[in-house]
C-alpha cells in the first residue's frame, strides 16, 4: 500500500478539496469509465425509528423517529458513490412522485449515473415501511415487477451484457442464474456477491452456481454456515473459499471475517460498538466499503476494517441509502479516535492506522443528504 495520501477532486474555495479518489492510484488511461455496475429493484424507503417494542395487534404506536429516502439496491448504489466511485445503476423507476423522488435523488443528489434505467409509465414505485425497535426492523413491502423492457438489455431487467466496469456488484438468488455475470466477468469486470435468505430451506451450495463468475461472495454468518454445513462462520469461510477466490462472512456484533482461497490468508476485525437507531441498509455498505478497499488494493485486513466502520457509522442515521456515510463521517470518526487516544494508543487506533494514508491532510467535504420525514416539499412558485 502506497504511503502517499490520496488524490482529491474537485476543489472548493481557496483551493481547499471537497471530494476523494479512492481509486485515484490505480486509475490508468483507458479505464473504463465506470468503477462500479449494479442491477435491482428500487424502492421507496419509508422508516419509523424509536418505537420501545415491536407494534401490539389492536392497538397505536407512535415513533419518536421517522425518515424517507431511496431503498433497495439504492443502498448499495448511494453508498459506493458516496465514497467516490463511479456507479452506474440499471433499475426501473415508476412514473409517480415516488419515482421522481428517487431519480432526483439518486442522479441529482448522488451523481449516479441512471442512463441504464428507465422510467416506466404507468407503474408505481415499491414501497417498504420499517420499524427499528430493540436493535432489530420489521419490514412490510409492496410492489409489483415492472413490466418486461422492449429492447435486449434495458434498465437491468433483461439478459444482456452490462456497460464495460471495474465491478459489478450481484444479489444471488439461490436456483436462479443471472445472465449478465457470465458476460461481465468474461470482460474482465470483477464481480461481488452476496446472498438473499433461501426460503425453499434447501441451502444447497448447487444452487449457487454463479459463484463460478464471482471474485467475492459476502453472505453473513447464518447464510455461510448453512451453506457450507458448519457451525463456526469462520470455518464456513474457508470452505467458501474453496469456491470462490474471496469468502467475507459478516457476523453482526462479533465483526466480520475472511479468506483468500488463492493466497490462503485470512482475516478477521472486531465490529465496533454503536448506538444503533436504525440498522436498514448496514449490509449494503458493508459490501460497498469492502468493494471500495478492494479496488483501490488495500490489504485484507484493512478492506475488512473499512467495511465494518462504514456499516457502524450507518446504522447511527435514519434509513438505508440517505444512512451511507462519506468521507467526512470517515473523517470525523478517525480525528475522534486519534484525539481520545492521543496519549496511549488503543487496539482501535491500531487497527485503523491506515487511515492516514488514506484521507487527505485537509478538505472540505460536501454535506450529505439525509433522509427526513417526507420525500419532499413544495417548491415556492
Amino acid at each position: 500500500m502506497s504511503t502517499g495520501r490520496r488524490d482529491v477532486q474537485p476543489t472548493g474555495p481557496a483551493g481547499v478539496p471537497t471530494a476523494l479518489d479512492p481509486l485515484a492510484e490505480v486509475r490508468r488511461a483507458g479505464d473504463p469509465p465506470t468503477d462500479v455496475y449494479l442491477t435491482g429493484t428500487v424502492f421507496l424507503d419509508i422508516i419509523f425509528t424509536g418505537l420501545d417494542s415491536a407494534p401490539v395487534r389492536g392497538t397505536e404506536s407512535w415513533a419518536r423517529g421517522m425518515g424517507s429516502s431511496p431503498g433497495g439496491v439504492a443502498n448499495m448504489a448511494t453508498a459506493l458513490a458516496r465514497f467516490g466511485l463511479r456507479t452506474s445503476l440499471a433499475a426501473a423507476f415508476g412514473d409517480d412522485m415516488y419515482g421522481e423522488y428517487c431519480w432526483e435523488a439518486l442522479s441529482v443528489g448522488e451523481g449516479i449515473d441512471l442512463s441504464m434505467s428507465r422510467t416506466v409509465p404507468g407503474w408505481h414505485s415499491p414501497v417498504t415501511v420499517s420499524m427499528a425497535y430493540e436493535g432489530e426492523r420489521t419490514m412490510v413491502s409492496h410492489g409489483h415487477e415492472a413490466p418486461a423492457p422492449e429492447s435486449a438489455f434495458d434498465g437491468g431487467h433483461a439478459p444482456g451484457c452490462p456497460p464495460p466496469s471495474r465491478a459489478c456488484v450481484a444479489s444471488l438468488v439461490p436456483g436462479r442464474r443471472e445472465g449478465w455475470l457470465g458476460c461481465a466477468a468474461g470482460r474482465g469486470s470483477r464481480i461481488f456477491a452476496d446472498v438473499g435468505w433461501d426460503d425453499t430451506g434447501r441451502w444447497d451450495p448447487a444452487d449457487l452456481a454463479d459463484l463460478e463468475h464471482c471474485e467475492a461472495f459476502l453472505p453473513n454468518a447464518e447464510e455461510a454456515m448453512r451453506y457450507t454445513r458448519t457451525d463456526c462462520p469462520r470455518t464456513a469461510a474457508r470452505k467458501l473459499a474453496d469456491r470462490v477466490p474471496l469468502a467475507v462472512v459478516t457476523m453482526g456484533a462479533e465483526g466480520a471475517c475472511a479468506a483468500d482461497g488463492r493466497t490462503g490468508e485470512t482475516a478477521e476485525v472486531p465490529a465496533i460498538a454503536v448506538e444503533a437507531l436504525d440498522p436498514t441498509g448496514a449490509g449494503d455498505v458493508f459490501v460497498a466499503g469492502f468493494v471500495t478497499g478492494t479496488l483501490a488494493a488495500w490489504p485484507l485486513a484493512d478492506r475488512l476494517a473499512f467495511a465494518g466502520l462504514s456499516a457502524a457509522l450507518s446504522v447511527q442515521e435514519f434509513g438505508g441509502s440517505l444512512s451511507a456515510p462519506g468521507w467526512a463521517e470517515i473523517a470525523a470518526w478517525w480525528q475522534g479516535v486519534r484525539m481520545c487516544d492521543a496519549a496511549a494508543p488503543t487496539p482501535l487506533r491500531r487497527q485503523y492506522a491506515f487511515l492516514d494514508d488514506v484521507l487527505p491532510a485537509a478538505y472540505r467535504p460536501v454535506p450529505l443528504a439525509r433522509a427526513v420525514p417526507t420525500i419532499g416539499f413544495r417548491r415556492p412558485a
